[in-house]
Parts: C-alpha cells; structure tokens; sequence
C-alpha cells in the first residue's frame, strides 16, 4: 500500500491537515531508518524517539506509526504511548513579591489598564482568552459565566476588592459598557498582543520576562488560592478543571520555592 492511500485513508477518518503531515512524516521516518515494518523494528523506532526526542513529539510520532498499522491491519503490533513525567515542581511561576511590585508599580506610573489586566489575572484564575471577554456588565455584577464544552458553565468570580477598584478605573476612563481590555484602535486586545506587551514590562520593570506571561498570573492565583484556603476541590472548579489531577499541581513548590527551602533547612 502506497503512502498516498494511506494519506487518503487518514484524510477519511477526518484527521486534520496538520496531523495527517505529522502521521506522515512518522511513518516516512520510520521507512528511512528502517525499512519495513517489523515488530522488532517498531520497539526500536521507539526507543530511537526516546533517546532523542521530548515526550510530546515521541507520543505524536507513535500516534502516527499505529494509525499505520491499523490501517495495515495490524493493530496488535501498535506502540504503547510513553507517560509525560511530571516535573517534581512548577516551572516559570511569578513570585508573590515579584507580582506585587509590578503590579503596583504600574498603579504608581499611572498605567491603569495595565495594572488592572495583572490584577484580574492574578485575582480571578483566568485564562487570557478568558480575561479578554470581561465587560463592565461583569464588573458591576462581581462575576463572568463561562460556557466550556458538554454544555457546562464556569463561573469567574471578581473578588470585591477587585471589583471596588476596577469600577472606579472605569469610571474614571470613561469605559460604561462593554469589553474593558480595548487596544488604542478601541477594539479588543488581542491575546499575542497582550502576552506581548506583558513581556516587555516585564523587561522594563526588571523581572525575569520567563515569569511575565498570562499564565503565570493564573498560576500564581492558584498557588495563593491553595495557600490561603485549601481546598483543592474548590480551586478545581474555580480553574475550570475537568480533572482534579491537573490541579494537584498546585500543592507543588516552585523550582524557585524549593531552592529557598533547601537553602534555609539545609545546614550540616
């Protein structure tokens, strides 16, 4: 069977453009290194992947070679995906001191929106795509209802210390109704533009621009959330996860927060 009908038989199983590439260049790897297809071969293919490879693109590659087979018929030769070890500690988490001094030094520099888009991402756990739809409606009323697919709804609570401060910001901009993150076009920002930007104050105001990104408040939310009020089932809801898994991340020290502990604990 040629590559060409085995691209068409992909294309029928309804895969996206993108992954039938990926399927493709798996396989016509695979007929490189190897040749043809043998149990043998196969188990070497894989830890050819492992040995050279990050677990993302080995799993991507093994996706690819047993669509293969099962379209060869073969679907008891298929690879077993490798688990994704997760790492013992966050990566790139802005630290509480870090987040207050940018966020107050926006506030003392009269960058009000930008003040506000650190503030509600550190307060509310949303995502930037998330943050973008807030309008003064959900200011007034202290929340933002979002609807996730199978139908379910996450609400996004504004804290009213939150809400108190943004009100009168918007007051004060002449923002009545309406999304509150606008670009100077008056459209809404876009999240590139905004990780963007994020980054560059970062720079400016002295941090570790790895730390200054959308999600890193988000992170940080659930790291004080946890600390302050744990409850890990709770923090589940409030991030939106499906899997109560995903959130055990939080009870995890940083990379930063275990070299502090090390440092401090550690003295013979």
């Amino acid at each position: 069977m040629s590559k060409t009908t085995f691209e068409s038989w992909l294309h029928l199983q309804k895969r996206a453009q993108n992954t039938v590439s990926l399927y493709l260049f798996a396989v016509a790897q695979f007929k490189q290194l190897y040749g043809r297809i043998t149990l043998d071969k196969l188990q070497k293919y894989k830890l050819y992947l492992i040995e050279n490879f990050k677990t993302k693109t080995v799993n991507i590659r093994i996706c690819g070679i047993n669509a293969y087979l099962e379209y060869l018929g073969k679907k008891e030769w298929q690879l077993a995906h490798v688990k994704l070890q997760q790492k013992p500690y966050l990566e790139n988490v802005i630290s509480q001191p870090d987040y207050e001094y940018l966020r107050d030094s926006l506030l003392k520099d009269g960058r009000k929106k930008w003040h506000f888009i650190v503030r509600f991402l550190a307060a509310t756990g949303a995502r930037i795509s998330e943050l973008l739809k807030i309008k003064v409606e959900h200011v007034r009323i202290g929340y933002l209802d979002i609807n996730s697919k199978g139908g379910k709804t996450r609400r996004i609570y504004i804290p009213e210390s939150l809400r108190k401060s943004a009100l009168e910001w918007l007051t004060e901009a002449k923002i009545e109704s309406g999304f509150i993150f606008l670009n100077r076009r008056g459209k809404v920002m876009t999240p590139t533009g905004l990780g963007g930007k994020l980054k560059k104050l970062g720079v400016e105001y002295g941090l570790d621009a790895q730390v200054v990104y959308p999600h890193s408040f988000r992170h940080r939310f659930a790291k004080n959330f946890i600390e302050k009020y744990n409850d890990i089932a709770l923090l589940a809801d409030l991030m939106g996860h499906s899997n109560i898994e995903t959130t055990r991340i939080y009870l995890r020290r940083s990379h930063a927060e275990q070299r502090e502990i090390v440092d401090t604990v550690i003295t013979w």
